[in-house]
């Protein structure tokens, strides 16, 4: 469990450097999806994100295309 402590240490990183924590974090849950709980809701979310993909496989933009929106700030 993260301490009050622990959260002011982490809270006294700079934005860059907590960013790269969240994704580390990010990372290591995703190294082990199996252990990482998905209601049925979320489960019948993906399912429709899914099917939208596979009518249309072409809408929507790639991770590194909105990622790179995202850091010019457009």
């Amino acid at each position: 469990m993260v301490t009050d402590r622990r959260l002011a240490e982490l809270f006294d990183l700079s934005p860059a450097e907590r960013i790269l924590l969240v994704e580390e974090i990010w990372d290591s849950l995703a190294a082990t999806p199996d252990q990482v709980p998905v209601t049925d809701a979320q489960r019948l979310e993906l399912d429709h994100r899914l099917a939208a993909r596979d009518r249309d496989p072409h809408a929507g933009a790639d991770w590194e295309t909105v990622k790179t929106r995202i850091t010019k700030g457009s």
